[in-house]
């Protein structure tokens, strides 16, 4: 089973090696990074440690901050690199076998 990021010394196993390749708060961070040009689009954080991955999602607020947090304000480019990429790992991650509703699920138990 794959390592979570958090624990002392353990390293993230990458965005592609992630549960399912699910919808994860550290996938959802690497997504944001992507999309604000924080880090390269096939950089996958394999081998972060949870530092890293911290400061990555300080640096991720910050971008969303100039927009409300909210999509539809970003910039044109911005924009429309937020709907690729987020289409795209939601498709995969559909394919392998991530389920939002099984998850919305499973917290309200």
């Amino acid at each position: 089973m794959p390592h979570k990021p958090g624990k002392s010394g353990q390293k993230y196993v990458g965005y592609q090696e992630d549960i399912s390749h699910g919808m994860t708060t550290t996938v959802k961070i690497i997504l944001d990074a992507r999309v604000f040009g924080l880090i390269e689009e096939d950089e996958n954080c394999d081998g972060w440690l949870a530092a890293g991955i911290l400061a990555l999602q300080e640096k991720v607020a910050a971008a969303w901050d100039k927009s409300g947090f909210i999509p539809s304000r970003l910039p044109d480019e911005l924009r429309e690199r937020h709907m690729r990429l987020y289409k795209q790992a939601v498709q995969e991650a559909r394919a392998n076998g991530w389920d939002p509703d099984r998850e919305i699920e499973e917290k309200h138990r």
